[in-house]
């Protein structure tokens, strides 16, 4: 598939429009905040048995969630806490969340889970690795294009966890995040970086410009934050999910800076991994010492949930490498068809 720049770019204030719906469950969200069916319809709705890793369950949570964030151009802010809208969500998150509980393997070992995450195969095998020593330009924008959905909106999620630590654990995340933000420099935001990123690719820095393209598996990756991040009750995993991904990111965001610079991208492209391997290298550091061991010792009671969200995320960011790798390997664009 060709990804695009268009011709106009859209304020980022107005939010995106609101997606194609891609199977019952998310033509019945779209539709209602369409207002293009009654909202009695979501109470009516039964889900059923459904994949909770699948397009439809993913698309419908990705819109509920994206109401907490920038919205819709067409949907009306009162949205956001619609009653009908948020129990049709619950019985989602309880499948999403029932659906990781079944694939990962559990446990309260949190030093082992983070140990693990230190450790890497030789040789590499994976897509950080494919996109440094084989991929082509087109791969690497493919790539940007499905990132974007998460990093235009990187550390958003991670704020909500703030008012819900205390001392130690809550100065360390909120040091953590003021870098995340650019550190008072608007410019230097990562959402920003990534932006800029995007635009020197001759992609899109449009928020959400990318989403339709996006297939399940991304989406459910950006999914597992919001959950984490908008209930109190999954703080011990959305500190989990935070800290892997300031653990594994130096390496990757290494493999990727020279993979740009074998392929000889804009410095614009570049930037934004390079601020990520010095960042990143000291903010391991910080998460797992003061942020999780701050935490664990206000409340070991949450080293489960800690190991949760360390192996979920561990899991979905493998399902969408898995995805990716294997439509490259068959000659197929990873993105999906509009």
């Amino acid at each position: 598939m060709t990804v695009t720049v268009p011709s106009t770019a859209t304020p980022a204030h107005l939010g995106a429009a609101l997606p194609a719906a891609r199977g019952p469950i998310s033509a019945a969200v779209v539709d209602v905040l369409g207002e293009r069916r009654d909202k009695a319809v979501l109470r009516q709705l039964d889900p059923g048995p459904s994949d909770a890793f699948g397009e439809d369950v993913q698309v419908a949570l990705h819109v509920c969630y994206e109401l907490h964030y920038r919205g819709f151009r067409e949907v009306a802010a009162e949205w956001e806490w619609e009653p009908e809208l948020l129990r049709l969500r619950a019985v989602l998150e309880r499948d999403f969340v029932s659906a990781l509980r079944r694939e990962v393997a559990g446990g309260d070992d949190v030093t082992a889970e983070l140990d693990a995450l230190l450790v890497e195969p030789v040789p590499g095998r994976g897509l950080s690795h494919f996109l440094c020593d084989e991929a082509e330009w087109w791969q690497v924008r493919e790539f940007f294009a499905h990132r974007s959905i998460y990093h235009l909106k990187e550390a958003d999620p991670h704020a909500w966890v703030i008012p819900r630590l205390s001392g130690r654990p809550k100065a360390a995340l909120v040091a953590v995040e003021f870098d995340e933000f650019g550190g008072g420099h608007p410019d230097r935001v990562h959402a920003q970086l990534y932006a800029d990123l995007l635009g020197a690719a001759g992609l899109s820095p449009d928020y959400l410009h990318y989403l339709e393209s996006t297939p399940a598996c991304m989406l459910a990756v950006v999914n597992l934050m919001s959950l984490f991040g908008l209930h109190r009750r999954w703080r011990g995993a959305l500190v989990g999910h935070f800290t892997a991904a300031e653990i594994t990111t130096g390496p990757s965001a290494q493999r990727l800076d020279d993979a740009l610079a074998r392929l000889g991208a804009a410095p614009e492209c570049r930037r934004f991994y390079t601020e990520h391997i010095e960042a990143d290298a000291v903010h391991e550091q910080v998460m797992r010492h003061e942020v999780v061991g701050g935490l664990l010792a206000q409340e070991p009671e949450l080293a489960g949930d800690i190991v949760f969200g360390i192996q979920a995320t561990e899991l979905l960011e493998g399902r969408f490498a898995e995805h990716v790798l294997g439509r490259w390997a068959a000659g197929l664009s990873s993105l999906r068809s509009r």
